[in-house]
């Protein structure tokens, strides 16, 4: 049933009735049943947040904890049942082989690159690549340059999503998905370690030998590596489209969304240009800024994280509507991830938080 009362508009985005705010009230990610608001007054006007859901910004350069190590400089600053998000640096090859008995991962490479070793061979990474790495793959990461890794460990398989009516193709081709190759083994006549992480704890198995032993492999599962510049956003130039549409990897109650430099929409003088007001009702939002000019945030830089959990309002902050005015195209590449369960900042990622973030709208 679908109901129409007061001043609204005629089309979602569009020639939003004067001195009016529009809200998009939506389930499932906006997916599912929706309605919208119009408001006289932006729904994030307020003057004082107190409580769990007060938005936050971190700095993951901030992080305390960070050093050179895969598994105890990892530092993890979201987290619920479903997935774990994090970052680490390395400047130096791993010592040791890492398997993670707990999760697939992805690995978001923000700056550097090297080497992947893995079971299924070896592989070169570099800035802007996702690592999709299966539950139970030995890999260690050998970097050429300094490296910095948005991790996602994830409790369910990531799978690629279904782009529906836009066909398989959308988004980008699965061809462009890299896969490694059996190659020569560094160092196979000494004796390594492989570290397998399990309940959040390590088991250390040491072999004679290098424990990459593949020489051959077939079939579908294995590591994918996508760099960003391969995926190519879907557009259009006369409705602003929901964050959905950007969708790169898909988990059990977690989605992984890649936003891109892409066309503004300019084919329609009414046409909402900047993200919609909207309340998180049944995911809590988080982004990764990599790279390039975030229009709707003012004071976000580059390993940049913001988060609006379920239940409080967020949209674009003072000044968003004015920096866009007279531009045809975004320059922002930035990671989204999507949790369907409430995440929790860790006490590492209270430390590297910004605690007047939530002023950042005040002025509207």
């Amino acid at each position: 049933m679908y109901f129409s009362r007061g001043r609204v508009t005629r089309q979602a985005h569009v020639d939003i009735p004067e001195g009016t705010f529009e809200e998009e009230y939506a389930r499932e990610g906006f997916f599912g049943r929706t309605s919208h608001l119009y408001r006289s007054h932006p729904p994030v006007d307020w003057t004082d947040i107190e409580g769990d859901l007060r938005p936050t910004a971190l700095d993951t350069a901030a992080l305390p904890g960070l050093k050179e190590d895969w598994i105890d400089g990892r530092v993890v600053f979201l987290q619920n049942a479903d997935c774990k998000i994090g970052l680490c640096t390395l400047k130096e090859a791993m010592p040791w082989y890492f398997r993670n008995a707990d999760g697939d991962e992805i690995l978001f490479i923000h700056r550097g690159e090297g080497r992947l070793e893995s079971d299924f061979g070896p592989m070169g990474y570099e800035r802007g690549d996702y690592l999709v790495i299966p539950r139970g793959t030995v890999y260690r990461l050998v970097p050429t340059s300094e490296t910095a890794v948005l991790t996602i460990e994830a409790a369910s398989e990531v799978k690629i999503p279904d782009r529906g009516i836009v066909g398989q193709h959308a988004l980008f081709d699965p061809a462009v998905i890299e896969a490694p190759t059996p190659g020569p083994v560094p160092e196979p006549d000494r004796a390594w370690q492989l570290k397998i992480k399990r309940a959040d704890r390590i088991t250390t198995v040491t072999y004679p030998h290098n424990p990459i032993t593949t020489v051959g492999w077939r079939g579908e599962l294995t590591i994918w590596r996508l760099n960003i510049r391969d995926i190519r956003p879907m557009m259009s130039e006369r409705y602003h489209l929901p964050p959905s549409a950007h969708i790169t990897w898909l988990m059990d109650k977690v989605v992984v969304c890649t936003f891109l430099p892409r066309g503004l929409e300019i084919g329609d003088p009414g046409a909402l240009k900047v993200p919609f007001y909207h309340s998180n009702i049944d995911f809590d939002e988080v982004l990764f800024y990599h790279d390039g000019s975030f229009f709707s945030r003012e004071g976000i830089d580059q390993g940049m994280v913001t988060f609006h959990p379920q239940g409080i309002h967020h949209g674009p902050q003072p000044g968003a509507v004015k920096a866009i005015d007279g531009k045809t195209r975004t320059d922002e590449k930035a990671v989204m991830i999507d949790t369907r369960r409430p995440l929790e900042l860790t006490d590492a990622g209270r430390a590297a938080s910004f605690a007047d973030y939530w002023k950042s709208w005040q002025g509207n």
